[in-house]
């Protein structure tokens, strides 16, 4: 009777905690009806084009575990905090020219035609559900908060993972936000974070949202998965194509490699600009993250005229020591003579009028 007790009372604990708002809410109604009538919606979940094993046939779940928690990955943290630029958050683009300030990781703010655009926000120490859980923010990356963040034109989520989509954050610049763009199915849990329905555009891949005469998105396939409790794949993801008055960006989200860039570059190619992902990449999930030179690659089939790669310098959430994917894309890019911009955290450039291309993090 006793053992019975206990068992009932961790299964409510469970169900309680998974329930919590920070795991947000899987879609239903509308959107449930949706994302089953998607020609990759099968058996119960969202599917990849291409066969997308989470690792490589013969390696169990419980190896990678293994490698991960209890294997020695030296210099996984910058040995001092990174030096950064003091973001110029509300100052006013000088052109129509789109300007982007990186704040590390996978976030970014973009200035253009007076609008402003964020993409990705987590300014919480650690991306996961729980503060005491996770890899914590590299020293010197604490140098922004969502607190400072106003006058949102359009906040994009490119899919609700923990390390692209944080409660916290969210829940912080929701006052200030004026639109939505996201996959189908992120609007779930941003409904039930208390943002109104006619807020949010959800977009299946290849579906276009106007939001005023010169801002253009449109969702289209990268190679990953979702997923904020255990069931996967309720959601997509997705990368998004931004076009303006004068320019047009690939705004990448995370994406394995895989036939989809070359794709995507002769349907909506050339791009002014491609923002990439380049780390937390391993051998162990070789299909859901790209390898450094697949993001250079990835560029190239794009028809991408500069390459920014982002997805580094802010989380270790894969074995690779912390500078090793942006050393990897710089070597690749000058092998395939790729225009690189690597901004120091929170510097602007200035798509045609300042591209830095320093290797900054070399002298931490």
């Amino acid at each position: 009777m006793i053992i019975l007790c206990i068992i009932i009372a961790i299964t409510a604990l469970v169900l309680i905690v998974v329930n919590l708002p920070v795991f947000g809410s899987l879609p239903s109604g509308f959107r449930l009806n949706k994302i089953r009538h998607l020609p990759n919606y099968r058996n119960g979940a969202i599917q990849n084009f291409s066969p997308t094993p989470m690792q490589p046939e013969g390696v169990s779940f419980f190896t990678i575990l293994k490698a991960f928690f209890f294997e020695n990955h030296p210099n996984k943290i910058p040995k001092t905090a990174l030096k950064f630029v003091e973001p110029a958050l509300d100052a006013v683009p000088e052109n129509s020219s789109p300007e982007i300030i990186w704040f590390g990781h996978s976030s970014y703010l973009i200035k253009v035609d007076n609008l402003r655009i964020l993409v990705d926000p987590v300014f919480s120490k650690v991306p996961s559900p729980f503060s005491f859980i996770g890899s914590k923010a590299f020293p010197g990356t604490d140098f922004v908060n969502a607190a400072q963040f106003k006058n949102i034109d359009v906040l994009l989520i490119t899919h609700d993972h923990y390390d692209h989509m944080d409660y916290q954050t969210i829940l912080s610049i929701k006052p200030h936000i004026k639109k939505i763009v996201t996959s189908i199915g992120v609007g779930a849990h941003l409904e039930r974070w208390g943002i109104p329905k006619d807020q949010i555009n959800e977009l299946c891949w290849n579906e276009t949202v106007s939001l005023s005469e010169h801002l253009k998105f449109t969702a289209v396939p990268a190679r990953h998965f979702t997923g904020r409790k255990f069931k996967r794949n309720q959601t997509l993801w997705s990368a998004f194509v931004l076009e303006t008055s004068q320019s047009r960006l690939f705004l990448g989200g995370d994406s394995g490699y895989d036939t989809h860039f070359l794709e995507i570059g002769k349907a909506y190619g050339p791009f002014d600009l491609a923002i990439l992902e380049c780390g937390q990449y391993d051998a162990y999930w070789p299909y859901i993250h790209m390898f450094p030179e697949e993001t250079v690659k990835a560029a190239i089939d794009l028809k991408a005229k500069v390459l920014m790669p982002v997805h580094w310098g802010k989380f270790s959430l894969s074995m690779h020591p912390w500078n090793e994917p942006i050393n990897r894309v710089v070597k690749a890019a000058k092998e395939k003579e790729l225009h690189l911009v690597t901004p120091r955290l929170g510097e602007t450039i200035r798509l045609d009028h300042y591209l830095p291309d320093t290797n900054w993090w070399q002298e931490e």
